[in-house]
This record gives C-alpha cells, structure tokens and sequence, in this order.
C-alpha cells in the first residue's frame, strides 16, 4: 500500500497546485510523516519543520513560486520546502557529504530564492527583491518567513523601518511557534482576520481614508488615533501598525482552511504586509511537542523509541561544550563578579548547568550579538567580569563591537567561542573558519586555542584571569579524552609547549590539530609544537625552532589566509628570520557540509595527508640545495 499517494504526485509546486484544496489536509499528514521518517534517517532539525507543515503547504499552493519569491529565514525550517520542490529523493542525502544541505542555497534549487542560516535576514532580503521586481515592472511577490526568535535581531527591526515607508509588495509572516494557540486565536478571530485581509474592508478603509485626508488636521489626526487604539485593543499588532504594514493575524498556523484564505487574500493587496501565524514546534510528533528542544537538532533515532538520553555523546568524553560548562560553574563559584551571557544558544554553549545555579547572573539576550558585546563591556566597565559564550560563526555578527567596544577600551570581556574550525553537517554557514583571522588583527587581544579538554578548563581559567580582552576558541565535539584537572589552574601568556623533538621539520600545531601533527611527526621524525596562543605568539619558541629545522609548517582548522600561519610568517619576518614555511589550513573557499573527517580529508588535514605534503615540500627544498 502506497503510504504517500498525494506526496508521490509532487514533484514541483506546479502539481501542488493541482490539487483540490480539500485534499491540503492529507497532504499535510503525508509530508509530516515523510519529514519524520526521512529526519530520522538521517539526522537534522526535526522540530522546527514539523512545526511548517502546513504553512509551506500555504504559500507554494497560493503563490506562483518559484516566480513568486519566498525567503525564509534562518532555513532550518525548510526540509518540507525541499521536499515539495524536486528533493524528496535526495532527502537521504541531507546534511551529509556531497549531498543536499540543511538549508536554502541558491546553487542547489531555483526555488531557494536567498541562501540562509544565519537569523534575522529574510525582511532585508524580500524587501530588496519587492523593490527590484518593481523597478523592473515584473508583476511578482516577496515574502519572508521569519520566526519569533528570529525578530528578537536588531536586523528584522532595521529592515521593518526600511520596508514599511519603501512602498513595496512584500509580506512578511511571523512564524511564531513559542505561543500556545489561545482561545482568541478560535472561530472568532479567524473570522476577524479574514474580514480584514478580504478586498471589501480593505476597500473601505482606503475611501475611509481618502475622506478623512480632506478633513481639517486635527480631526484626521483624532480619527487616525483612535482607529489605532482601537485596533490595539482588539489585536497585537500596533507595534508592526506603527512600522508602515498592515497587521493580520494572529491565526492558527496548522489550519489550512485559515491559511490558505488568507495568503489568498494577502496576495491580492498592495504595499507592505504583516501576517502573524501561531504554530507549534513538533506538530504531530508529540515527543517533538514535549521537548521541541531535545529534538531541535537530532542525530539519528528511533522514531517510535525517540531519542535516548544522552544520546550521540562519545562514551567516556567530555566535550570541549561540556568543559567550559563545568568551568563557568565552578569559577562562578569561585568569584561572585562572574557573569555569563549568550545570544540565545543557552543549550549549545552549554550553559543550562549554570542558569540553574546561578541565574541571577545569567542573561541570554536572545539572538541579539552586536549587543551580547556590548552589553558586556558595559558590565566590565563597572567592576564585572562578563563571559560571552558565543559560536565562532555567530561571533563575526559582532565585530564591529567587539573592536570598538571591547578592544579599543581594553575591557576584560572573555569569549568562550565554540565550534572553532569545521562543525560537519551544518556546513559553511556554520563552520568556525574566520574567528583566528579577524581576531589576531585587533590589539589588545589575547587568542588561545587548546589542544586537548584539559588545556581547554586551564586556558579558560588563564583568560578569565587576565586584565584585558580574551578568547578561547575550542571546536565542536570531544577531545582525545584527556581527563580535565578540577583545579583552576592558569598558563603563562604566550607561552608554547615541546612535545617532540625531531629533525629538518617542525610541526607547529594551533589546537587540536596537534593531535594529527603528533602523528605526522612520528613518522617524519619532525619536531611538534603545541603553540597553544596564536596572540600573542612565543617568540622565543620560533626562534629557536628556525634555527635548529630546515622547514617549519603551521597547521590551524582556520582559513589559512590571515590566521595563525599568516602571524607565524609576520613574526619571523620581523624578527629577520628567513626560513621556508608551510601553512596548512582551510582554503580559499567555502567548505561544504558533511562528516568531519571526510572534510579533513577533503582539505588535505589529515597525518597521512600532511605527511605527503611535508615531504614533497622537503623535495623541493633539497632540489634547491
């Protein structure tokens, strides 16, 4: 028995658009079963998408997509757009290498209009192409789908003051899934805001309008104002009111006899519009709708076991997440000036621990970077000591901030950043490529990256302790597995550490790349050094390695322009040392998505690969000898 017998019909939105409208409802089941099914293959963002079922449904039903332009923001909502859009066999490939990504891209679909992953985007992004499509006179539409978390940005603020006075076709829906659906969001107000999408009350309002534009000022004003405040009482959309759109909403988001009327409506106004749309996270999975957090982003499970606690930890390893968790706690306690923020990854930065022990000294500010920096300078600046937790790809949001507001004051603001270096599935708009470039170049500064979980706790103590702006940078995952002392424990500042001694060759390793340079080094019989501080670097440490090797080689899971090797290089050459050097790290290019490994392999980062690198290198420079 064919388990999906409308789903199999659609290979493109054209032949959603093909069915009756009473038969969206099973369809919806269908895609949210497929959704599960696939997801739990695979692995992925689970509950967010059960949760836009029937809201993508909606738009390809009732717009002309790909013409008609959906944004949707952040992406990891989207597998039942990829599935309704040509990819429901590639499915089985999602997140892994050479397949298809967990998010929009622009090279990978027509129908992905804007690549996304990064929050707070899509208004910008549909506000430009509104305002390009009627430039050209092209008769088409831009929505974005953008949801609550995502409007906490300052971002989605700056682009509603912009969209609402540009006088441009774009819709704009609120995907608010944190909301349970309250009995205001009933018959009632479906009703109401069908009434005022539909073209008789629109209508109305603008004669209305046009008849009170010829009225004296003041009595304009006084009916403009109370028609505000009366529209306040009954709805909450005067703030969206206020920014130039027109508010509808809030309806049912899992209600297909309420959406489609209304996208159908919508699509026929003009101007700026704001549709608010109540879903759930986990829709019709109800271990997803207990805990829409557990399985935000799961490996793969048992669908009808569900995910087991604990589950996709290494056994018997900490990750570097867990470490600094455990460190933040045990310092807190240590020092009452503590203070732990994060742009809303309470869970991935591993702060849960501390908001239960502390929590009047925790603040997530929501997905809010530029101000996660500056917010804790202002803290520094009276006697605080604020810790930002933050992801390496999350950081570059705020650079501006932390030059100027950190940096430049010289403020003790530490940075916890996580997932430095490749991250795996989530891919190039996630992994930690840039964090060692754009940090290294800011004075005042102190950058360390450790090799193994121990070094991590103790180069988290040595940051938190130094009068001055500090990152730690750590990747993604579990270590080696080495045992983190309890004791909080410092390092001297820019000091390297031997861990072999070779001949002709000297690894120096930033990270945990020391771990494949050990091995690399065995087998050329090099020297390695783990450097531990890209910033500022152990001067006495390359001086002695250049003169003692014929060739020195950095290894860095950062882009290998302007990162550690780049600094290694400025040192030398300031110190007037000529020797040749090899800088290996990520390339030129965006890394794509799949297992770690395969792109460590792919990059040319693994010891078999360095090895075959160092020596052909050494080839050359006995050739020239």
């Amino acid at each position: 028995m064919n388990a999906y017998p409308l789903l199999d019909r659609i290979e493109h939105p054209a032949d959603l658009r093909q069915l009756e409208r009473k038969d969206l409802a099973q369809l919806a089941d269908e895609l949210r079963s497929f959704l599960l099914d696939s997801v739990s293959k695979t692995g992925g963002h689970l509950s967010s998408n059960l949760g836009t079922v029937e809201l993508t449904i909606a738009l390809h039903y009732v717009f002309n997509t790909p013409a008609d332009r959906i944004v949707w923001d952040v992406g990891h909502q989207t597998y039942g757009h990829k599935i309704l859009t040509g990819r429901r066999k590639a499915m089985s490939t999602l997140r892994l290498y050479q397949g298809i990504s967990g998010f929009p891209r622009r090279c990978e679909s027509e129908y992905d209009t804007f690549g996304t992953a990064h929050s707070s985007t899509s208004i910008s992004a549909a506000l430009g192409m509104a305002i390009a499509a009627q430039r050209s006179g092209e008769a088409r539409k831009a929505i974005a789908v953008i949801g609550d978390g995502a409007m906490s940005a300052g971002m989605a603020f700056e682009a509603l003051n912009n969209a609402g006075v540009a006088d441009s076709d774009v819709l704009v829906i609120l995907n608010d899934n944190e909301m349970s659906i309250s009995p205001p969001v009933g018959a009632l107000n479906k009703h109401l805001s069908r009434l005022l999408s539909g073209r008789i009350f629109n209508g109305a309002r603008d004669i209305g309008k046009r008849f009170l534009e010829q009225l004296p000022p003041p009595v304009f004003e006084f009916a403009r104002r109370t028609e505000e405040h009366v529209k306040g009482m009954m709805m909450p959309g005067t703030l969206f009111e206020e920014f130039g759109f027109r508010y509808f909403g809030p309806i049912d988001g899992h209600d297909l006899d309420a959406l489609v009327p209304m996208l159908q409506n919508l699509r026929d106004l003009k101007g700026p519009l704001f549709l608010h749309v109540i879903t759930r996270k986990g829709q019709g999975y109800k271990l997803a709708e207990n805990d829409p957090i557990l399985y935000h982003g799961v490996a793969k499970f048992d669908q009808t076991e569900g995910i087991a606690t604990g589950a996709g930890k290494a056994a018997g390893k900490l990750t570097f997440t867990q470490v600094f968790g455990d460190w933040l706690c045990d310092m807190a306690k240590a020092d009452p000036k503590l203070m732990a923020i994060t742009p809303a990854m309470r869970e991935g930065s591993g702060l849960v621990r501390f908001e239960q022990e502390h929590p009047d000294r925790y603040f997530d500010v929501g997905i809010a970077e530029q101000h996660a920096l500056t917010f804790a300078a202002g803290l520094a600046c009276e006697g605080a000591k604020p810790v930002v937790a933050i992801y390496s790809t999350f950081l570059q949001r705020a650079y501006d901030q932390l030059i100027h507001d950190i940096a430049l004051q010289n403020l003790p603001v530490m940075l916890a950043i996580d997932r430095g270096g490749l991250v795996g599935a989530d891919g190039a708009t996630h992994h930690g490529a840039f964090d060692l470039s754009f940090l290294a170049c800011i004075p005042n500064m102190v950058i360390m990256a450790p090799a193994d979980e121990d070094e991590c706790r103790k180069m988290l103590t040595t940051a938190y302790r130094h009068d001055g702006p500090t990152a730690v940078r750590y990747p993604r995952g579990s270590g080696t597995g080495v045992v983190p002392d309890a004791a909080l424990t410092t390092l001297p500042i820019g000091k390297a550490e031997r861990r072999r001694d070779g001949k002709r060759v000297a690894l120096l390793a930033f990270g945990t790349l020391l771990s494949a340079a050990l091995k690399a080094g065995e087998a050329l019989d090099a020297s390695v050094v783990n450097m531990r501080f890209i910033k500022p670097l152990d001067l006495d440490m390359l001086r002695d390695v250049a003169a003692n090797h014929e060739l020195l080689v950095t290894l860095e899971e950062n882009a290998v322009i302007g990162g550690a090797g780049s600094e290694v290089s400025r040192a030398l050459e300031e110190m007037g040392i000529a020797i040749p050097h090899m800088r290996l790290g990520l390339p030129d290019r965006f890394v794509d998505h799949g297992d770690q490994g395969q792109l460590l392999t792919e990059i040319g980062l693994t010891p078999e690969q360095i090895i075959e690198r160092v020596r052909a290198r050494l080839a050359t420079i006995a050739a020239i000898v």
